[in-house]
């Protein structure tokens, strides 16, 4: 007993060990009826083997949906190699999607007092250059996506920044980067993100790409993945879980 407290102590300090905790528990209950069960009739048996023959696909199926659509809020602050991190990262993605296309003036205050407090609370984020996930980020207006920048440098990467599609070529020649991210329309032309996918991919580069641009309708994200990107939003929180998972893989 004494141990699996120590493990359910553990387990439940995130949204992924509450569930395998719940899941443990639950089998455990159902374990324990199962030895008794020549007690039961057989009808009373049938929808106990019913649900230790579903209850396992039924969790699966669940978990595949979080992980797919919820993967940035299964990890509590311990998972993180610095708390703050985690709470500086959170903070500057929803100060980042308060400022998103179509958010109100009136929030720009309370976003600034945000980003100060976070700042404030954040005592270090001493991870070494060499330690650093490379993200090359592409925009000619840099300017409009400094707390999306700053949220991706809490969680552990280091942007490089490109103004235009020769200067990200010549970046992506020169060094190993985890992910790209580009907007859409810029001086050079109002599709100038899939011209830069396209002479990528020519030159035989699967680096992982993703387009953050005012869209996330769901026939642009279909048009960014016919054109060999991975993922198209406008949200910083997809955008941030998009790029996070990937990284992972491209690491």
């Amino acid at each position: 007993m004494e141990t699996f407290s120590d493990a359910a102590k553990s387990l439940s300090g995130s949204p992924l060990g509450i569930i395998a905790l719940f899941i443990v528990l639950l089998y455990a209950f159902a374990s324990l009826v199962t030895t008794f069960s020549s007690a039961f009739s057989a009808a009373e048996r049938i929808p106990l083997i019913y649900f230790l023959v579903i209850f396992p696909f039924v969790v699966l199926g669940v978990f595949a949906w979080l992980v797919s659509q919820h993967a940035t809020s299964l990890y509590a602050p311990k998972d993180f190699k610095n708390e703050d991190n985690y709470i500086r990262t959170v903070a500057l993605l929803a100060a980042a999607q308060a400022r998103g296309p179509g958010a109100n003036d009136s929030r720009v205050v309370d976003v600034n007092a945000i980003i100060a407090t976070v700042d404030r609370s954040a005592q270090s984020n001493a991870k070494r250059v060499s330690q650093r996930k490379q993200l090359l980020w592409v925009d000619d207006h840099p300017d409009n996506n400094v707390l999306e920048k700053r949220a991706f440098e809490s969680a552990g990467f280091e942007i490089t920044l490109a103004l235009n599609t020769q200067q990200a070529l010549n970046l992506i020649g020169a060094r190993d980067f985890s992910a790209v991210i580009s907007d859409m329309g810029r001086a050079e032309g109002p599709r100038e993100g899939y011209v830069l996918l396209e002479q990528i991919r020519s030159r035989g580069i699967k680096l992982p790409y993703f387009v953050y641009s005012s869209s996330s309708l769901a026939e642009h994200k279909r048009e960014a993945l016919e054109n060999g990107a991975q993922g198209a939003t406008s949200d910083p929180n997809e955008l941030f879980r998009l790029v996070t998972a990937a990284a992972q893989v491209n690491s």
